[in-house]
């Protein structure tokens, strides 16, 4: 007997996270388009980790959240994942025009049907509450099926609309990312980028994700550096004051004085002043 339940993780949308799902006794490879069963109905998706034994106790998740994966997907599934897309998006054209008319202050974003039509989700953004009660009843009015509206914030609405960051590259949050990770100025700071929101902030207008990404090395190498303001001196005897750093280049900029410019020099070359920092 296994210890444990064998799982894949499945991407149902691009929008969407990848969670992952019981396999059963079904034989999964990555790459197999499947059809799960999830809080909102079926969904049509693709595997794309798996399979694995995890420990539901262990990864602290009830057993009775972990859904399966119901079969492989057929031809008939196709044919109705294909009516859907149709659907979803007459559905959004509709129930845009319904918010404007009821003036209500929210931005479509998505519609996402299950693929046995047992309910539609509506994603939107706001910054505010909405009483949506009236745009539901026309929805429901409109499609026969139970509503959903759920409000997302403006990092879930860059995954799904998706767009280039300033790289120039894909959004990661479309591109790769299943979960957003807390950002900070201080990770700016400490990689000594230029706090401009236009060069640290992505297409939803916050903090860029990829901040994260090198930040523990920068954290792990700025031990090597003396911090800024600290006052030094370089091996030819030279003084000043540390105003910047190049980690990844191993150098400091020192400031030699009001109006004696500055130098760059290897850190190896410095040593910090007794009582120096400022």
């Amino acid at each position: 007997m296994k210890d444990g339940i064998e799982v894949v993780w499945v991407k149902v949308d691009d929008g969407l996270p990848v969670k992952f799902y019981a396999v059963g006794s079904l034989d999964l490879k990555v790459g197999d388009e499947v059809v799960v069963e999830d809080m909102i109905g079926e969904l049509y998706g693709v595997v794309v980790k798996g399979p694995k034994l995890i420990d539901p106790d262990r990864e602290g998740i009830p057993i009775e959240e972990i859904t399966p994966v119901l079969r492989i997907a057929t031809q008939e599934d196709k044919g109705r994942l294909k009516k859907n897309k149709k659907l979803e998006e007459e559905a959004f054209r509709f129930c845009k025009e319904r918010i404007e008319a009821r003036e209500l202050p929210m931005k479509l974003v998505k519609v996402k049907a299950s693929l046995d039509r047992r309910r539609i989700m509506f994603f939107f953004t706001s910054d505010r509450r909405v009483d949506f009660r009236a745009l539901v009843r026309d929805l429901a009015r409109k499609y026969r099926t139970r509503i959903e509206m759920r409000q997302i914030g403006i990092r879930d609405e860059a995954k799904m609309i998706g767009g280039l960051g300033p790289c120039g590259q894909v959004a990661c949050c479309k591109l790769f990312l299943n979960k957003f990770h807390s950002v900070s100025v201080k990770m700016a700071k400490e990689q000594y980028l230029m706090l401009n929101p236009s060069k640290i902030s992505g297409i939803c207008g916050r903090l860029m994700c990829c901040l994260s990404y090198e930040y523990p090395i920068y954290q792990e190498l700025a031990k090597e550096f003396p911090k800024v303001g600290e006052k030094v001196k370089t091996s030819t005897g030279v003084e000043g004051e540390v105003i910047s750093a190049n980690i990844i280049d191993r150098k400091v900029i020192v400031s030699l004085g009001e109006g004696k410019g500055q130098i760059t020099v290897p850190v190896d070359e410095v040593t910090p002043l007794k009582g120096g920092r400022q």
